[in-house]
């Protein structure tokens, strides 16, 4: 699937949805509050359905907005309503550590056909018991595990190498990427997805020397045009 698209801006994801390089949408509370989204729960549902009209089929996931599990049941189940390709982001587990999250993703997707991706995870291990729970997708924070001074390639690999081994549905969502570079490499280490911002995606469409041979080339053609413009005269 490649890439998914971290936010909500509607202009930036029309514009990139129209190029057809975008499979899916990724959205959590943070960046729905810089990009606008206010009057709570109704605020983030108009944006949720306007996006996931503009991707489908493509997935765009909407987080819950409580730790509490029986309110994140609920709150799944309405995000899920809002559109087929709606995903339930949940926190791999809640602010103190808490263990319910698990189970409410496993309830999720065994028993309420809600698809979950579960997020804020930083170890194989965490994702490899996400996707046991039945996860349709498990995010590495992999940008924070680099900044701890670790390279989140080999969580990737690990995670992909057992998830396979197991023949486990989950894809991997390598997230919280900070620079362009960290698109291929995750991607190459075994991530079925890497999330991008807007900023990050237009880096890896334009390179400096493509910029300057593109101008080249119309210099040139447009020295050629007056040349025979002149030989026709």
């Amino acid at each position: 699937m490649a890439i998914f698209l971290d936010t909500s801006n509607l202009q930036e994801i029309e514009n990139y949805c129209r190029m057809g390089i975008l499979r899916g949408v990724t959205t959590n509370p943070t960046i729905l509050l810089r990009d606008g989204v206010r009057d709570g729960i109704r605020g983030i549902e108009a944006r949720a359905k306007e996006i996931a009209r503009l991707i489908a089929p493509w997935p765009i996931s909407v987080e819950v907005t409580t730790a509490d599990p029986a309110e994140m049941l609920r709150q799944a189940e309405m995000f899920s309503s809002w559109a087929e390709n709606v995903v339930v982001k949940i926190t791999i587990h809640g602010p103190q550590g808490e263990l319910e999250n698990l189970g409410v993703v496993h309830e999720l997707e065994t028993q309420r056909s809600v698809r979950v991706n579960v997020t804020a995870m930083m170890s194989a291990q965490q994702g490899l018991l996400a996707a046991m729970a039945g996860a349709t997708y498990v995010s590495l924070f992999c940008g924070r595990v680099n900044n701890m001074g670790y390279d989140a390639r080999g969580e990737i690999a690990k995670l992909r190498q057992v998830l396979d081994l197991l023949a486990l549905k989950a894809q991997i969502i390598a997230a919280s990427t900070r620079e362009v570079l960290n698109v291929i490499e995750w991607l190459e280490a075994g991530a079925h997805i890497v999330t991008v911002t807007p900023d990050l995606l237009r880096g890896m469409i334009v390179h400096p020397y493509s910029k300057e041979t593109v101008q080249q080339f119309l210099r040139d053609a447009a020295r050629a045009e007056a040349a025979l413009g002149e030989v026709a005269g």
